[in-house]
């Protein structure tokens, strides 16, 4: 967490993560390099800056899909939470790489003195209609114009100024960017270049975050149909040691809104399960160093009332819990922002 805006304050794991980052990146580009001058060893100048553009083009778009794949990977298995941590820096390095295959085209105009015939292949409108000579480098253009967007606003400054809703949404055009890659790669690059390479690339990036996506999106029904409702109203949760030890269980209350129900020991607090940072998954994260912790960056809230520590001021909305017969009870209609309600209860085996 951090109060107001301020430089990235490192620490071991932002620079673990960074550096294996890093390292991953330089690492295929540098063997895509070598390997792709040996198999096809360029002839001149262009075909040397053409290489550069294939190493990086191809980085951007694996990149890309292990950015898409993180999230419902993370929600179907814990162990890959740690990948969210810092995604953003992961879509700074993204677009860097993705601006790098970009300088590289315009570099391969430049060397045969044909910048001009770029601007041609662009504004020659009835290619647009066709299918083999369709203007593909506008998709991929776009593709980079967003991708520019979404790292201008990674910083919490215009999180704050855009408001979490806004900002989100906004970069939920990933996706947008992500299917213009992939049909710039299958009306390009694939039209006249025949390895195998482009097709298995571009059909298992694009497969896998389809299918992972299709199996995290069948969890989250089977989450939202998974809470019963007593006749009174309130939420059944199940035995106080169902819910894991300084972990929760999400159940959702009538209109949707899903509540994360943790216990710390013998503690048990109900929240909302969106974080006040960026409305991430709350009831994913974990209690650390007695602090309900948000997977996505960090953001802390006591188990007892929501708030923050201080000096933070953030505030998540809190809901009354309940032993009854036993079993641990969530009333779904939520309390104000930063009103106690975490009770104790007797966990069987203590």
């Amino acid at each position: 967490m951090s109060v107001g805006f301020r430089a990235v304050q490192w620490n071991r794991d932002k620079l673990i993560y960074d550096g294996v980052l890093l390292a991953g990146v330089a690492l295929y580009i540098g063997i895509f390099l070598i390997v792709g001058a040996q198999l096809d060893p360029p002839q001149d100048v262009p075909g040397e800056v053409d290489l550069r553009i294939r190493a990086f083009g191809s980085a951007a778009f694996l990149m890309l899909t292990v950015i898409l794949s993180i999230g419902p990977l993370a929600r179907l298995d814990r162990r890959f939470l740690p990948l969210l941590y810092n995604r953003r820096h992961f879509g700074v390095l993204t677009f860097g790489v993705a601006l790098m295959h970009f300088g590289f085209m315009i570099d391969w105009y430049l060397v045969q003195d044909s910048l001009p015939n770029l601007g041609t292949e662009l504004t020659t409108w009835p290619d647009y209609g066709k299918f083999i000579g369709f203007p593909f480098k506008v998709l991929g253009i776009t593709a980079l114009l967003v991708l520019f967007l979404m790292a201008a606003t990674s910083h919490d400054f215009w999180l704050s100024f855009l408001t979490p809703p806004v900002w989100k949404a906004l970069h939920m055009a990933v996706y947008v960017a992500y299917g213009l890659v992939v049909m710039h790669v299958s009306l390009g690059a694939m039209q006249f270049n025949y390895s195998w390479f482009l097709p298995l690339m571009l059909a298992g990036g694009f497969g896998t975050v389809s299918v992972l996506h299709v199996l995290a999106a069948r969890r989250e029904r089977a989450v939202d149909q998974g809470s019963a409702a007593g006749s009174d109203g309130w939420l059944a949760v199940g035995a106080p040691q169902s819910i894991p030890d300084q972990g929760a269980r999400i159940v959702v209350a009538p209109g949707g809104e899903r509540i994360a129900v943790f216990r710390d020991g013998a503690r048990i607090g109900a929240l909302s399960n969106l974080c006040a940072h960026q409305n991430g998954p709350i009831g994913e994260g974990r209690i650390i160093d007695g602090c309900i912790t948000c997977p996505w960056h960090g953001f802390q809230y006591r188990l007892e009332d929501g708030c923050a520590p201080p000096p933070f001021s953030e505030k998540l909305a809190t809901y009354r819990v309940r032993l009854r017969a036993g079993a641990v009870e969530v009333d779904p209609r939520p309390l104000p922002p930063g009103t106690p309600a975490a009770i104790d209860c007797p966990i069987a085996g203590d």
